[in-house]
């Protein structure tokens, strides 16, 4: 039988993620030290499973309403108005999705019409490129460079806009680069986004993992809440990944076409998950900061301990990861992965996993313990001296 007939051919033409690839070979190692999954190595706060719990102990077990539950809602305005000093209705302004890739497919989907321009800063995260080409967008790719952070500016921005430009996406801070944006720096181009009226996706989801930089909501800056969709959740900063829960905050009538969607693919976020991300918002601060210190301690090791190795590393701002540039190997970034995975039993993931811009470099992942880190430090050393025999 003839499937090609039958598969839409843009699906087809997407190519599996990246990430996923190296992941999925290392599981069927042995001795396997992983650096290529950003899931954090700490478990969710009792607290938080101890709501989650309670809520099945209690019977609440049913469907919740479709935009999420009311108090789950209004915990994530107080939230982030607390924390970011931005205010929304939780009536109509928010959507509980399954996790935050769902927030990052509903606002896609419900703003990019077939020929429209979405400009991608890359290197990024998988997931913006193929969503846009599944709703018919065309992607507009801005390099962004090591020597400038990995930073976004106005001028790269204004170099790719056209007059089909609808949205741009601002994944900050970065996942794979660890790149972030101030304040000060959103303010220098909001106007450019303004001037040309651009919608604007806000990947906040690291938002919390902040080192140096005060985090700062691209919503808060004066004139972008109207024209911004910010996407968060709860995987990164709550250690929550497999609870599967997200959210968008964003104006009333994008949402209302973002929960048409969400109500036909998904109905509602699970249940569980809603009752115990109640409680991490409620009582979580402390948490954040507990994991945040760590992550920043490592952070520091892995970057030190890249560059005394001879892999120059840039030192990330937010996220937990660090990429660091392979070039002066030889080697691809899929050689670099493939031959250290082989050979040292480390897995990272290859930079061009993140746009064509991330060849000659590797993602890696500091969500892991110290001693974890420090063996594939020691493992990589290893593998370069091998190099240079």
């Amino acid at each position: 039988m003839n499937y090609e007939k039958f598969i839409n051919s843009r699906v087809s033409s997407l190519k599996p993620s990246g990430i996923r690839k190296f992941f999925d070979i290392a599981n069927e190692m042995d001795n396997v030290i992983s650096l290529s999954v950003g899931e954090p190595d700490f478990q969710t706060p009792w607290h938080v499973r101890q709501a989650g719990i309670e809520s099945l102990e209690q019977g609440k077990t049913w469907y919740t309403p479709n935009r999420g539950l009311s108090a789950l809602r209004e915990e994530i305005t107080e939230y982030f108005g607390r924390r970011f000093g931005v205010s929304y209705n939780p009536n109509d302004e928010v959507i509980v999705t399954v996790g935050g890739s769902e927030a990052i497919d509903l606002a896609i989907r419900s703003i990019v019409q077939e020929g429209d321009e979405v400009l991608i800063p890359q290197p990024s995260f998988v997931c913006y490129e193929p969503l846009t080409v599944m709703a018919g967008g065309t992607p507009v790719i801005i390099e962004t460079k090591a020597e400038n952070d990995f930073k976004l500016t106005a001028e790269e921005i204004e170099e790719k806009v056209t007059d089909k430009t609808k949205l741009i996406i601002l994944p900050y801070p970065n996942n794979p680069t660890g790149g972030s944006m101030s304040r000060e720096e959103y303010e220098k181009i909001a106007p450019i986004i303004e001037k040309h009226d651009i919608m604007v996706i806000s990947d906040e989801i690291y938002a919390e993992l902040s080192y140096d930089i005060k985090p700062c909501s691209f919503a808060s800056v004066k004139g972008m809440k109207e024209r911004t969709i910010v996407v968060s959740g709860f995987s990164k900063a709550y250690a929550m990944t497999g609870w599967r829960l997200g959210y968008a905050l964003g104006p009333e009538p994008v949402m209302a076409q973002m929960l048409k969607l969400h109500q036909y693919a998904v109905m509602s976020a699970p249940t569980t998950a809603q009752y115990a991300a109640i409680e991490a918002l409620k009582n979580g601060d402390d948490d954040i900061e507990h994991m945040r210190r760590d992550y920043d301690m490592r952070r520091r090791l892995i970057v030190s301990g890249f560059n005394e190795i001879g892999l120059n590393c840039f030192e990330p701002k937010g996220a937990f990861y660090v990429f660091p540039c392979i070039k002066s190997t030889g080697m691809t970034s899929e050689e670099f992965a493939s031959n250290l995975l082989h050979s040292q039993r480390v897995a990272v993931v290859p930079g061009n996993a993140f746009g064509e811009c991330g060849e000659g470099y590797v993602r890696v992942s500091y969500s892991y313990s110290l001693q974890h880190i420090k063996e594939a430090l020691r493992r990589i050393k290893s593998f370069l001296d091998t190099l240079e025999k």
